[in-house]
């Protein structure tokens, strides 16, 4: 008769678990895995870009990693970090919804000295062992600037702009606080609506078309992520409105790709999740083998507008 180790048991319980509560798993390896990847959703293209450089960097240094999908639930969140302490995981990283809701499940893993890596939301202080992604604020100001000398020098000054956000995600509120607070430099700028895209692409397309709808002015559409984006680009597009509104957003697609090749999607903000993947990934390597890691590794962003956008192509094809 075969033998199961005890790892190995835990581990085929906590995945029939998982998978019966309707998440989705991803196993690298057998037994216990080195490393779990607590992810948002695998609908957006950054967060499959972001797994596949933690797959690739697990796999060139010998390891393992498991990937969780949380389909935008932050309790299965928690859930699973608990989970994943109790399987014995070497370390944890995490792209949390909610970064305050999920610190109590940093602070366990981080007294039963498994560390944690955040990436790309910014937890508030506390036991995790670094940070890895851009700064949102920062990013959301990158890209109001660009978008403030834009209406300057092509929109004769003034605009009308519409937000398409996320207002259950942490990192999009500060990509639009940040939007925002760069706008106060020009007085003939101004906000006609936010509308909650819920960080889902139907729903996001479906909040824009009324943005669009019940502001017949509207000249300039922000979208603070990608779905927020795609349904933007779809809306404009269902609306007709390819002439005379402009896009502004985050994180490139094909279709971002079209958009910008048609002329009405003007910019966007393209981080690099793939190597958010990579360096998280090498974080945990790092910090398991005795090694100190910075608190905060930044990966930068670009904009990328018809001027540079042909460097990107081959990134979705």
């Amino acid at each position: 008769m075969m033998l199961l180790n005890t790892g190995k048991l835990r581990f085929i319980a906590l995945a029939t678990a998982l998978i019966a509560s309707g998440s989705v798993i991803s196993v690298a390896g057998a037994a216990t895995p080195d490393y779990a990847l607590i992810q948002i959703n695998q609908q957006a293209l950054f967060f499959n870009q972001m797994n596949k450089g933690a797959q690739e960097a697990a796999k060139a240094s010998g390891k393992d990693v498991v990937i969780f999908n949380s389909n935008d639930n932050p309790v299965a969140q928690n859930d699973a970090i608990e989970n994943y302490i109790q399987q014995g995981v070497k370390g944890i990283m995490v792209a949390a919804i909610d970064v305050n809701g999920i610190m109590p499940a940093v602070k366990e893993a981080a007294a039963a000295k498994i560390p944690v890596i955040a990436i790309d939301a910014v937890l508030p202080a506390g036991p995790q062992a670094a940070q890895v992604g851009v700064d949102n604020i920062e990013g959301g100001k990158i890209i109001g600037k660009f978008f403030v000398d834009y209406v300057q020098k092509e929109m004769g000054g003034k605009a009308r702009v519409g937000i398409v956000g996320a207002l259950n995600s942490a990192i999009q509120n500060q990509r639009q606080k940040g939007f925002e607070e760069t706008l106060k430099s020009n007085p003939k700028i101004t906000i006609a609506n936010v509308v909650d895209g819920q960080n889902v692409q139907d729903k996001a397309m479906t909040a824009a078309e009324n943005l669009i709808t019940g502001n017949p002015d509207l000249t300039a559409i922000y979208a603070t992520g990608e779905p927020a984006l795609l349904g933007a680009i779809a809306a404009v597009e269902n609306q007709g409105r390819q002439k005379d509104i402009k896009v502004f957003g985050w994180d490139l697609t094909a279709k971002a790709i079209s958009g910008i090749d048609g002329g009405y999607v003007t910019a966007v903000l393209q981080q690099d999740p793939k190597q958010m993947g990579v360096e998280a990934l090498n974080a945990l390597n790092a910090i398991t083998s005795g090694k100190t890691v910075s608190k905060t590794i930044l990966v930068p962003a670009t904009v990328v507008t018809k001027a540079n956008v042909d460097g990107y192509r081959s990134l979705f094809k």
